[in-house]
């Protein structure tokens, strides 16, 4: 094996990694690949075909020798300490300039931490996002880049050839200094969160008060994702539905456990808008239902202690038309969040990203992928200065006809004991946002009541306090 070859190196051949380096290599660029696992190292070279020039090893030294300058590395490895495991193991064989890449879900924070690490060390240290699932990382992820920019031209050949790619263009692109790129992904996963969320209340009240079969919801589900609910999730939705048990009669669906997990992009997506002070209460939600979730025996034991008044059934025809309208409200309040987050964090942290090159680069190759984000793009492009999505006149066109039909349906949730979460804080979002004058006079009022903590008024500018008790 000759030194200094390979125009790419990867860290981690787990199935992500496995099938991100085969996709490097299916576009001709010759690739080499590193896990301390043997067995990873041998699945990859057999997975590997005569048209790959593709190589690997178990030992460091052999992986970075064997890549050309500048080097480009990029780590797909689980976040958290065995990123900095990895990085400290390489560093003895880098020289100046070469390029390292965080693939995973690393916490935005900690690829600020590396980053600056890494440059006193003369080495680029990039947090990149990677969407799609194993299937996206092996014919063509969503990939969201954050560094130095100037080292991005290094890897961008790469980058935008492995890419997914949605009418032409690679769904990647430099998104801005320091940990822009894992903020991007992390916030991505919380809409994820929150899109989930209300697809699975969307088939929960169909099920329990249309009464609907999951044949029937399967081809309703397919037939939304011909609409303007296309997206990755109602397809995958309606597949999900359609796939009978293996191990026993009916769906396999109906037999799956209703305990979600979660690997805590979508909590950090959460605390760290509370701390920018932005309201997300669709990922809020999300994040604690996967919690409540996880209290399946004390929510039998309460099932039983309070029984529900269920109101009758629904005209299946008019739940139809409420549900595909509700869940396309849910869906535009959710992404509206999102990009709220995005807005404010970039001007906080100095990101400088672009909305409508992040709505684009969201169009294909990873799980939030929707037709919805063309017309984000659009309102973006069309109003550069737009602060939240719900200002722009084209959206305020298409969200006012569906409010009918989400109050309807979210009145049914209540009047039959089906938590509707992510579609009622969606709503109230909606309405507290929307609202000229909110009840928080009272609170201030309050506040200054019993802490002395001031007000302001709205017919003459300062400060104010009052001594309230006579």
């Amino acid at each position: 094996m000759e030194h200094n070859t390979y125009d790419f190196g990867l860290v981690g051949l787990g199935v992500m990694g496995r099938n991100f380096i085969l996709n490097v290599a299916d576009k001709g660029f010759s690739a080499f690949g590193h896990d301390m696992d043997d067995e990873k190292v041998s699945s990859l070279l057999k997975e590997a075909d005569k048209a790959h020039n593709i190589n690997a090893s178990t030992q460091v030294k052999t992986f970075v020798d064997a890549l050309h300058l500048p080097r480009k590395i990029m780590l797909l490895v689980p976040a958290g300490k065995v990123v900095d495991a990895v990085i400290e193991g390489l560093l003895p064989y880098l020289d100046v300039g070469d390029i390292i890449i965080d693939g995973g879900n690393s916490f935005f924070r900690d690829t600020d931490r590396r980053e600056s690490y890494l440059k006193s060390k003369d080495i680029h240290f990039f947090g990149a996002g990677v969407s799609g699932g194993s299937k996206g990382a092996r014919f063509g992820p969503s990939i969201m880049p954050g560094g130095s920019k100037e080292a991005y031209q290094e890897v961008k050949p790469i980058f935008e050839a492995v890419a997914a790619h949605f009418n032409g263009e690679a769904c990647v692109a430099y998104l801005g200094p320091k940990s822009a790129g894992n903020y991007v992904k992390m916030v991505h996963n919380g809409i994820e969160y929150g899109l989930m969320q209300l697809t699975s209340e969307i088939y929960d009240i169909l099920k329990k008060v249309g009464g609907y079969t999951n044949p029937e919801l399967h081809k309703l589900f397919d037939t939304w994702n011909q609409g303007r609910l296309q997206s990755f999730l109602i397809e995958i939705t309606a597949d999900i539905l359609n796939k009978k048990d293996d191990q026993g009669d009916g769906y396999l669906v109906d037999q799956i456990l209703d305990k979600a997990k979660q690997k805590g992009t979508g909590k950090w997506t959460s605390q760290n808008a509370m701390d920018l002070g932005i309201p997300t209460p669709s990922i809020d939600i999300a994040v604690s239902m996967r919690e409540l979730s996880a209290f399946k025996e004390e929510r039998l034991r309460a099932n039983a202690l309070y029984p529900r008044n269920k109101s009758g059934s629904q005209d299946k025809k008019m739940l139809e038309e409420w549900a595909e309208a509700a869940l396309y409200f849910g869906f535009v309040l959710t992404y509206a969040q999102g990009f709220h987050q995005l807005s404010e964090a970039s001007k906080e942290y100095g990101y400088e990203l672009d909305m409508p090159t992040v709505a684009k680069i969201w169009r294909a190759g990873c799980i939030i992928r929707a037709a919805l984000l063309e017309d984000i793009t659009d309102a973006f492009e069309k109003d550069k200065d737009i602060s939240h999505l719900l200002l722009n006149a084209g959206f305020a066109s298409k969200i006012n006809p569906t409010l009918p039909a989400v109050r309807n349906l979210t009145a049914q949730g209540i009047n039959n004991g089906i938590p509707l979460p992510g579609l009622s804080n969606a709503l109230t979002y909606f309405d507290g946002f929307t609202a000229d004058r909110l009840p928080l006079n009272l609170i201030q009022a309050q506040r200054d009541y019993f802490g002395s903590h001031t007000y302001e008024r709205l017919d003459r500018p300062g400060i104010f306090h009052t001594e309230w008790e006579d």
